[in-house]
Parts: C-alpha cells; structure tokens; sequence
C-alpha cells in the first residue's frame, strides 16, 4: 500500500481452512481435480474443510513455528416461522426496532401494537426498562431482560436506527450474535415489529440480510489463539418474514456468501508467515478443485510471467524469498451458455514492508502489512461464493498477481525503470507504491481474456483513508453505467462506496523524464494519481472500475479482517447473470 497520512429450514456451516504440507507441481490451466497437487514440505497452503478450521500439519516449521489451532467449526441453523411471538420458545426473544418503534404514549407505553403485546407478556418490564436505560433505538442500542418461567427465557429490544435498511438488517443480525454469544444462547429468535412496512417482495432479502449478520457475528477467528470459547449457538428462528422456497432460497444463499466473507477473513487475518505467495496460489487452486463443476484454475510462475513480460509486476516480487504466483481462476456457469464475461482484480500483496522506501515510524502501519493483500481476499472469497451459487450466463475471472514487497540485493531501487507487459514503461519512484504496479500487469491479463467488464480491487491508497475515512472505499471509473451497476450492488449488499472524481489534468504529475510514467505522483490527489495510473493498463473498449479498499479492509477496534468486497462482488456478478 502507497504511504499514508495516517491509518425457513436452512443450515448454515461456517467455512473452515486447514493447512498441509503443499507446493505447486503445475502450473498449467486445468480442470482442479480431485487428486494430490502438492508435493513440497516447503509450502504450507489454507486448506478448506468441513470440520476443522485452518489446522494443519507441517512437516518443515514455518517462521516461529506457527501452527493454527485446529478447531471444531460451530452449525447454525435457520427457521422461517410465521407464530406469535408470545408462543415462541427458547433462549432469547430478540425485537428490532427503529427509533420510530419505540416512541410511546402519555402514559409511557408503547404505541407498536407488537411491542404492546410482548410489553404485556412481560408484565410492562419492557417499557419500564427501556425508560430507565434511555434506550431509544438508536443503532447499537440493546435492553435484554431476563424472565424466568417464561417461554423465553429472555427478552430484548435491539436498536437499528431511524430507518431499515439491509445494513442495518446485517447489524442487527450482528447484534443478537453477540448477545447470544454472551449469554450462552443456543436457540434464539429474531422479530421485527414494523413487518407492514416491509413489501412482501423484499421479506426473503431481509430474512437473507439477518442470517448473513447473525453468522459473520458469531464468528470468531481463534486459530492463532492457545485457547477460544466455543460458541454454543444452535439455530436462529426468523420470524413473521414468511416461510416457502423463496425465504429458503434466499437462506441459503446467505450461507454461501457468509463462506466466503469468512474465508477472506481467514485469508486477512492469516499472518504473512502463514499466508505466502505459494500458499494463496494453493488456497485458489483448492477453492476451484472443491468447485471443479464450474471453477477452473491456472497458476503461472515466474518463468511463465516473464513470458508474457510482466516485468511491472515481477519487479515488485524481486527482492522477495517467497517467489511470486500469478493466480487465474475462470469461472463458467452448469449449462455452459455464457452472455457477459467480467473479471475480478485483486491487488495480492502478502506483505508489504516498503521495499527501499520501507515503511517506518509511526502511523507507517508495518506491522498490519498482511492486510496489503485484501483485495485478492476479496475476489478469491467471491470466487468460493459464487462457486456455490452458480449464477447462470456469465463467466467471471479471477486474477491476482501474488507476491511480497522485501528488501535484498536483488530487489527493485528507487530509480529503476520497469516495462509492463502492455509495453509501457515506469519509472520507480517509490517502491512503497508496488500494488499498482503488480495490479498494472495484472489487468492487460484480465483484458487478455476477451472480458466485457473489470472490477479490481486494492489496499492501495492512505490518501483514500484519510479522504474518506476507515468506513467507506473509494470507487473510480470513467463509466457511469459501470459506476451505477456496482453502487447499486452496493446498495443491496450494505458495503460502503463512494464514486471519486478522476481527474485527468492530474496525470501531469505523473510524467517521467526517462519513462513513459512515474508510479507515483504528489502527496496531494494521490488517490486519483493511484486510479489514472491504473487507467493506462485498460484497454479504452473495456468498461473499468477500480475500488480502493485500504480503509474499510480492517477493523481498528476489532483487530481483524472484514470480509470487505465480497458481498458487493457477488451481488454484481448476479446483476450481469441472465
């Protein structure tokens, strides 16, 4: 990353990694079977599986001998179910309800005629309790009561805002999670008072938005802890959405999303003496031989990259022990009919120290380099989704040009001259911009590949942070079809974008004296410099948008992944599928 200013029945089963001793033996395209293709003690790749998450045997220690917990992964299970919620019986009865909901009379009850009624269950504990803790409904907002004798043993109201929306829908979801987590639920429900509101159309998106919150928010990443809690949640009963094929349908495929944001969390997560080159390489591979149906994989190594004359993108990988693995993934839907083809670019950087330009002081963010990799996390965590949903007519690419930015010897200076495989050539003024020089090579691939459309996706700019914070990713791209096609599947997934300007007059401050462009312009605009570089790499024909994820790839507080891009990656895709 460039420097920063500043830093009904349906049954959900997390995704779970493991690692094994593994080193690519081929590195030609071929339909991933199912047979071994590792060979080397060298490489210990992530490794889905059902049961354990990213437990692994090595047989040569890797750097601190690092070795991740194998851990048994947790079901949940989803129920549509149209019953009165004073029927309901379990753990937690959890109520989400807008700031509207919870506005009462002059007599200090609720106006909801729902609220009224669970109130009345309660012998008018809720109102009261909701009064005392000033608990308006605003977003993050809970009040949980405790009942014994009742069917429920507990009872709480969940704030979501002023308004709903699929985001706050995934918050809520998030919300009871963690609830349930604290108090050692295993069978909870989740109601929402203002169903009249919702069309009946939108139920089974908002039954999908909930189940999708629920289980990102009961997921927690121990596998590099010495001991975890192991969480006792079961199943989370939908309420008053409707039930039938459609809720069901889209149940699942909330499972298969949450499969994939979670195992680009595990793929951010994953320390960078973990997560090498090589071992991303392996996890594309063993995504396309889980899903050899429609996923196909080719990994190209160095020789095979310097062929097709990557020398933007090898110059970056130079100096590195861990050699570079060009990852390609194609996509093709059961029937084989394809109407649209798109391709998915993710800036692959395992970990970035800087090279010359190393990173150093405070705010340089060494020590959370790993995350430089986030948005190959992001399209390989597509890829698993989507390798389950398979959407019909529409064949996607994934590529990601894998590698580390070190120090040595033989790596690339400040100063060199580097030739991308489009012929263009760049002058290196700072190698602590290398993710738009690996994505440079990266997308002639993709547009190599007779796509119609390119989305690509980096950690790339702080300036990007510190225009638009650690929430929101930037989003550039000359087309507005393209540019509303994408914010509109934002808009469903409840991911945050916002469209930047890219201003061509700033191209100025990329001009080289000795090469065709610098990698990287002034302090000011540098994330707009960042996309205009990029811009040279497309083919002016093919519709191109570039997402700058650096802020909202993170989460500070937390002190882990996102899963960022995945969902939005997907809902896009399904927009272009017939």
């Amino acid at each position: 990353m460039a420097p920063s200013a500043s830093r009904v029945a349906s049954t959900l089963l997390f995704c779970s990694v493991s690692l094994s001793p593994s080193r690519l033996r081929s590195s030609s395209l071929r339909k991933s079977s199912s047979s071994p293709i590792w060979d080397s003690p060298l490489v210990a790749p992530l490794h889905l599986s059902t049961t354990k998450r990213m437990a692994h045997s090595i047989a040569r220690a890797v750097l601190g001998l690092t070795h991740p917990n194998k851990i048994d992964l947790p079901k949940i299970s989803f129920a549509a179910q149209e019953i009165d919620l004073i029927e309901w019986k379990g753990d937690i009865l959890a109520v989400g309800v807008t700031e509207k909901d919870i506005v009462k009379d002059e007599n200090w009850k609720f106006k909801s005629s729902l609220l009224q009624k669970l109130d009345a269950l309660v012998g008018g504990l809720l109102s009261e309790a909701s009064t005392e803790e000033d608990f308006t409904g605003k977003a993050g907002q809970s009040t949980i009561l405790r009942l014994p004798g009742s069917v429920a043993k507990r009872v709480g109201l969940f704030g979501i805002g002023s308004s709903a929306s699929n985001l706050t829908y995934r918050n809520l979801g998030e919300s009871v999670a963690a609830a349930a987590k604290s108090a050692q639920a295993s069978h909870v429900a989740i109601a929402l008072p203002f169903l009249e509101d919702i069309p009946a159309d939108l139920k089974p998106s908002v039954a999908s938005s909930l189940a999708i919150g629920a289980v990102l928010g009961i997921f927690d990443d121990n596998r590099f802890k010495s001991e975890s809690k192991k969480t006792i949640l079961k199943s989370i009963d939908i309420l008053g959405l409707g039930n039938g094929p459609e809720i069901e349908k889209k149940l699942k495929y909330a499972g298969d999303v949450c499969s994939g944001i979670i195992f680009a969390k595990e793929l951010v997560n994953a320390p960078a003496n973990v997560l090498t080159p090589a071992v991303l390489a392996a996890e594309a591979t063993r995504i396309a031989s889980e899903h050899s149906d429609v996923l196909s994989a080719k990994i190209l190594d160095v020789e095979q990259c310097q062929e097709l004359k990557m020398g933007s993108y090898l110059g970056v990988g130079a100096a590195s022990d861990n050699l570079p693995h060009f990852i390609h993934l194609c996509y093709k839907p059961p029937n084989g009919n394809v109407k649209t083809k798109l391709a998915l670019v993710g800036k692959g950087l395992t970990f970035d120290s800087g090279g010359y330009n190393i990173k150093t002081g405070p705010g340089s963010s060494i020590e959370l380099m790993k995350f430089d990799m986030g948005g190959s996390a992001a399209v390989l965590g597509a890829a698993k989704a989507l390798g389950q949903v398979k959407p019909p007519g529409v064949e996607v690419h994934f590529i990601v040009a894998a590698c580390e930015n070190m120090i040595s010897g033989k790596g690339m200076r400040p100063g060199d001259v580097v030739t991308a495989s489009n012929g263009k050539t760049i002058e290196v003024n700072n190698t602590d911009a290398e993710g738009r020089l690996t994505l440079a090579d990266a997308l002639v691939y993709a547009c190599h590949q007779g796509v119609e459309k390119i989305v690509d996706l980096a950690t790339l700019t702080g300036a990007c942070i510190v225009a638009l914070g650690p929430s929101i990713a930037g989003v550039f791209t000359p087309n507005d079809n393209l540019a509303n096609e994408v914010l509109g599947a934002a808009e469903v997934s409840g991911e945050k974008l916002w469209r930047m300007p890219l201003e061509e007059s700033y191209w100025e401050s990329m001009k080289s004296g000795v090469a065709d462009m610098v990698n990287t312009g002034g302090r000011q605009g540098g994330a707009i410099t960042a996309a205009l570089f990029l811009k040279q790499f497309v083919n002016e024909n093919v519709p191109w948008m570039h997402i700058d994820m650096a802020g909202p790839v993170w989460n500070d507080k937390k002190k882990s992944a996102t899963g960022f891009g995945v969902l939005t990656l997907v809902e896009w895709v399904l927009k272009n599928s017939s």
